[in-house]
């Protein structure tokens, strides 16, 4: 009788995949810390333009780098949550240390504004991992990227809306819009989808400007 043969080549592969998203969750934990501790240190001394270039854009670039590596959509769940949590903690820690209160609120700003920003870490992330798949659900996920990005630089750069920020208009908007730009298409691979997910960018953005219009005028239309 034959015994039956082992494909060891099989058991390479899994071996390879199980260290592969170990590495991919202990650098989803030390890229949030040094993240954290950065972006801290950047808040504390450096330049406005900076702070406005680095809160938030570095963590949802680091986000969408899990997203785009992730072995599967719950490790990419995973690391990017990872990845917030720690980076949070790093930035309190650092708060702490330079005399600072030790509060949630270090990251965004403001307890809505930190809300917001780890939202947009874990779901920019998943919608990055989704962004590799060949079809137009690849290119409905990279557009979404694109969106969620553009739509908070309009937030930003015009006064009255929700999180409008002076000094962030024209320069560093223009920074961010480029390289949100920039990352959408790094996230397809063809001519074709490429324009696709900039044009669903671009509607996305635009539609939440104008949700964002209506909050604003909403309250002086309607006194007419």
């Amino acid at each position: 009788m034959k015994k039956p043969a082992i494909d060891y080549a099989d058991f390479a592969e899994y071996d390879r995949r199980q260290r592969g998203i170990e590495r991919h969750v202990l650098a989803a934990f030390l890229g949030g810390l040094a993240v954290g501790l950065v972006g801290m240190l950047v808040s504390q001394s450096g330049p406005a333009w900076l702070r406005h270039l680095y809160d938030p854009y570095a963590y949802l670039a680091l986000a969408i780098a899990l997203g785009v590596t992730a072995q599967g959509f719950g490790w990419a769940a995973l690391s990017t949550f990872l990845a917030a949590v720690s980076t949070l903690v790093a930035a309190m820690g650092a708060s702490a240390l330079h005399g600072g209160d030790f509060t949630f609120d270090v990251i965004g700003g403001s307890a809505s504004g930190l809300n917001w920003t780890l939202i947009m870490l874990v779901g920019l992330g998943l919608l990055a991992y989704v962004a590799r798949r060949k079809d137009h659900w690849g290119d409905l996920a990279a557009g979404a990227v694109g969106g969620a990005l553009l739509a908070d630089v309009v937030d930003r750069s015009t006064p009255g809306f929700i999180a409008a920020e002076n000094g962030f208009w024209p320069a560093v908007a223009a920074v961010v819009g480029g390289l949100s730009i920039a990352a959408v298409i790094a996230l397809r691979n063809t001519l074709a989808g490429r324009l696709r997910a900039l044009v669903i960018s671009g509607v996305l953005a635009g539609v939440a400007t104008i949700v964002l219009t209506d909050e604003l005028w909403g309250p002086f239309w309607a006194a007419f």
